[in-house]
């Protein structure tokens, strides 16, 4: 894998590009022109630029698109990659140009002459982002990208854009490898023990173990993982990096290891992938990374819940009362709608400790969520206009999906149990908005608050524009870019 601390910045050199023994990638504007190092490749490849620049392959390319011309005349590189992209190019249009590169790399050395790209720091951003491999655990060894280094007219001003983007890189594989992570490496131990790690880039991690969850009250929380033998937790990490005393932003993430839906068992098939169910805390996870490697001029605070939900003689069933940190009970119809459970208390618990600014909730919380919105856009849910409009404009810089859904008295109302405060579920009808409906019970009033369902984009069965199957780190951009508008601005 590569990050833009891997990445070179350097002066554009002509001589340099003859004998440059990997891949040289070229950029060409939409109408075919050159900039100053394409034009040098061009005389040395005899006019090959110009006359590709003519064709209909190259007509019919997108912004950021690529195309190979293989074993050059007149260079010694093994391939000229064609990336068409204006000087000004969008954020979107740089970064696909950056992935384009990686995707094609095929383990070379890059030459890449950027040249007066505006944008080259969000190409690097794009390159980085797509080199993206999980390969821990494949006993073959992971193709490694050669060294990179982009030629550009300001190297220096271009390196100091892309010194930030390298800790959104971190943070984002600090996700993806979380959430690829198998559930029989990644216990409940083994992810507190890499949030602990993270004490020594600053941040201050807390460990709360099941005897004081107890003393805390915790009982919604704790009654997810009592038929696990790994021990549920919570853990709190925080970034002090904005004035002292101002209320902290909380990010809360649902942390279940593994998900077998507990009694109420899931299918068979594709219970593999339940590896992902802690999508949430990942994300929460690769935020707080981000933050303090970049230091942030922020105060936030990530709180995650960490369990396994399994089938034992000890486990929760169908039909239990449990008592959560507020003190509502609840009557768990479903035990595989565990992951409110784990969060009702966790945000309970942040916001009487921290009285934060505001509060966002992160889940792969519903499978309906994903029959509403597929894998383009995650579902959100807020209780604060302003807040919530303050995310949604974040993510659509970010090129993250995100779409409003509604809350409502009527949704509300399904939640309503005959033996205690609440059913965990009310039925099948808008499974999404419910299980929102659920969680905005454990929301004072004064707290804005936004609920991020993130089933459908945490983990993909395809490619995305900046990253391999699997894991897709989403949410990390978006709450990074949220958290400087509204508190580093």
């Amino acid at each position: 894998m590569t990050t833009p601390r891997q990445i070179q910045f350097a002066e554009i050199d002509l001589n340099a590009i003859a004998d440059f023994e990997g891949r040289v990638v070229a950029f060409v504007g939409l109408d075919g022109q050159l900039d100053l190092s394409a034009r040098r490749v061009n005389r040395l490849t005899k006019n090959m630029l110009k006359r590709f620049a003519a064709s209909e392959t190259f007509e019919k390319m997108k912004p950021g698109e690529a195309h190979d011309l293989s074993y050059p005349v007149g260079l010694k590189a093994t391939a000229v990659q064609v990336i068409k992209l204006k000087r000004r190019a969008t954020q979107d249009e740089a970064r696909k140009a950056g992935a384009s590169i990686a995707k094609a790399s095929q383990g070379a050395a890059l030459l890449v002459l950027a040249g007066t790209i505006v944008k080259a720091a969000e190409v690097s951003l794009g390159l980085a982002l797509r080199c993206y491999d999980f390969s821990d655990h494949r006993s073959s060894e992971n193709q490694q990208l050669g060294a990179v280094t982009i030629m550009v007219s300001k190297p220096e001003e271009i390196a100091a854009q892309s010194g930030p983007m390298a800790a959104l890189t971190e943070g984002v594989f600090f996700t993806r490898d979380l959430v690829n992570e198998p559930a029989n490496i990644l216990t409940t131990d083994d992810f507190a023990a890499r949030l602990a790690a993270m004490q020594e880039i600053g941040l201050d991690v807390e460990i709360l173990e099941e005897d004081e969850l107890e003393k805390l009250g915790m009982g919604s929380l704790l009654c997810v993982g009592q038929g696990s033998r790994s021990p549920s937790k919570v853990v709190v990490m925080q970034w002090h990096g904005g004035p002292k005393g101002e209320a902290p932003l909380a990010l809360v993430g649902k942390g279940v290891v593994f998900d077998t839906g507990g009694i109420s068992l899931k299918p068979a098939a594709g219970m593999e992938d339940m590896t992902m169910d802690m999508g949430g805390a990942g994300v929460v996870s690769g935020v707080m990374r981000a933050l303090a490697l970049r230091g942030a001029k922020a105060n936030v605070v990530g709180l995650v819940g960490l369990v396994e939900n399994m089938p034992d003689g000890n486990a929760t069933r169908p039909g239990d009362v449990v008592k959560s940190m507020k003190g509502d009970t609840i009557e768990v119809i479903n035990t595989d709608a565990e992951g409110r459970l784990v969060l009702c208390d966790v945000m309970w618990y942040a916001q009487e400790r921290f009285k934060p600014s505001g509060m966002i909730d992160l889940a792969t919380l519903t499978g309906a969520v994903i029959i509403g919105l597929g894998h383009e856009n995650a579902g959100v849910f807020s209780n604060d206009n302003k807040f919530c409009n303050a995310f949604l404009k974040a993510a659509e810089i970010e090129g993250e999906g995100a779409w409003r859904l509604p809350l409502g008295q009527a949704y509300d109302d399904q939640l309503k149990s005959r033996i205690a405060d609440m059913k965990n579920v009310g039925g099948r009808p808008a499974g999404s908005i419910t299980a929102a409906q659920f969680l905005k019970r454990f929301v004072k009033d004064e707290t804005p608050w936004i609920h991020l369902d993130i089933a459908g984009v945490a983990s993909v069965t395809s490619e995305t524009a900046l990253a391999p199957k699997g894991a897709t780190g989403w949410g990390v951009l978006a709450l990074d870019r949220m958290i400087r508008n509204l508190h580093e601005s």
